[in-house]
């Protein structure tokens, strides 16, 4: 049944989000989903400003409500101003800001509006946050986020109040020890919401004689850690098991991964497929859905997947823990211990009755972050907080 649409009886209200750029990650994937989303609601008009003209998505090309800033460093000695930013807010006049990534959040620093509400999105535990230490007079980078950080604390946290949303359990422990005392009391805790019905199928599943289909989809960072599916690939083949894995995503670690392929002799059971749109049908045509990163700051992902009827086998990444509950919708390790990784893949594809109802639950579970009420958690905490003062 169509979900009906929300009551046209609240006030308008104006959201401009800001963003770093338009590739391909869970922040941007988010901020379509939701942006997608607020179209039927009547009473909400919004706009994206990403500081960089870049766009992976197809659906946000050719989208006039779309404004690239052009952001470039900013500077400690000259006072810090992006034209183009400035004059969105004064023809636009956006109630509430909501930014999504460090750079985002920073530049709205440079122009401070007293009658907005200001909403910074945190999609990971964003380093610049870290408190300041001794160590970091040492680190440049580490250096550089402490100064980025008290130029914000500076400009804007003791100007108008911020408020944050986390995504995970993990995430809010970590702006509730980072922030200062008086921006705590601000932090709410929002999972992210998905578009469920984009990736649900019926699913049955049938002991396979063939091989097993394994997926992983991500962006191959150090921190993503896909080396590790190559060690459970090892396992796999020492098992006797035919097997297949499928990589989806691109990054600074693609090479690296492609050459440790090789060189490990692994070309025929782990394949890699760079960026691809069409990721709901490399699910359907997948059997279990293998997470490997030692950080998730949430997972959307593994919700995808779960959609899909994969269960999960991963990594703890922290935020992940939130949404993998074992031996109901998928399996969480604490360790890698690829061998471990390796009896569960075979424990849940060589049995149709465990597999099957693992699969259903995932479906079941994954619903709970359907987008359309997910969006209108996250419209209520907008009114919530224009309504406060």
């Amino acid at each position: 049944m169509e979900k009906e649409k929300p009551e046209n009886k609240m006030k308008a209200l104006k959201i401009l989000f800001v963003i770093t750029d338009l590739g391909k990650g869970g922040a941007e994937r988010f901020l379509l989903d939701l942006t997608s989303q607020l179209e039927i609601y009547p009473h909400i008009d919004y706009r994206i400003a990403s500081l960089y003209n870049m766009v992976q998505y197809e659906e946000f090309k050719n989208n006039d409500k779309i404004h690239f800033l052009d952001f470039a460093t900013f500077s400690l000695k000259t006072k810090n101003y992006n034209a183009t930013y400035s004059d969105l807010l004064n023809d636009f006049q956006p109630d509430i800001i909501h930014t999504n990534r460090f750079l985002a959040e920073f530049i709205t620093s440079y122009d401070i509006r007293r009658s907005i509400k200001y909403v910074c999105h945190c999609h990971d535990n964003m380093v610049q946050f870290k408190r300041f230490s001794l160590s970091s007079l040492v680190d440049k980078v580490t250096l550089l986020n402490s100064i980025e950080y008290n130029y914000l604390i500076r400009r804007k946290y003791r100007k108008v109040p911020t408020y944050f949303i986390a995504n995970s359990q993990h995430t809010y422990s970590y702006f509730q020890d980072m922030l200062p005392a008086n921006q705590k009391k601000n932090i709410r805790l929002i999972p992210l919401g998905f578009n469920y019905a984009n990736f649900f199928v019926e699913r049955q599943y049938k002991q396979k004689k063939k091989k097993i289909k394994l997926l992983n989809v991500g962006s191959y960072q150090v921190k993503k850690n896909q080396v590790f599916l190559l060690d459970i690939a090892e396992e796999l083949k020492k098992l006797g098991v035919e097997f297949e894995i499928n990589l989806i995503g691109d990054g600074p670690e693609f090479q690296h991964i492609y050459n440790e392929i090789r060189n490990r002799k692994l070309g025929d059971v782990v394949f890699q497929h760079g960026l691809q749109s069409n990721v709901h049908e490399w699910y359907n045509d997948s059997d279990l859905y293998i997470h490997t990163a030692y950080y998730e700051p949430f997972g959307l992902v593994l919700l995808e997947a779960m959609a899909s009827g994969l269960p999960i086998i991963c990594l703890d990444g922290k935020g992940n823990r939130d949404i993998i509950k074992n031996d109901y919708n998928g399996y969480m390790f604490f360790e890698q211990e690829p061998k471990a990784f390796a009896d569960k893949i075979v424990e849940y594809t060589q049995n149709e009755e465990l597999y099957q109802l693992i699969s259903v639950q995932a479906q079941e579970y994954a619903k709970r972050y359907a987008l359309p009420d997910k969006t209108r958690e996250l419209v209520d905490f907008y009114y919530s907080i224009i309504d406060s003062e």
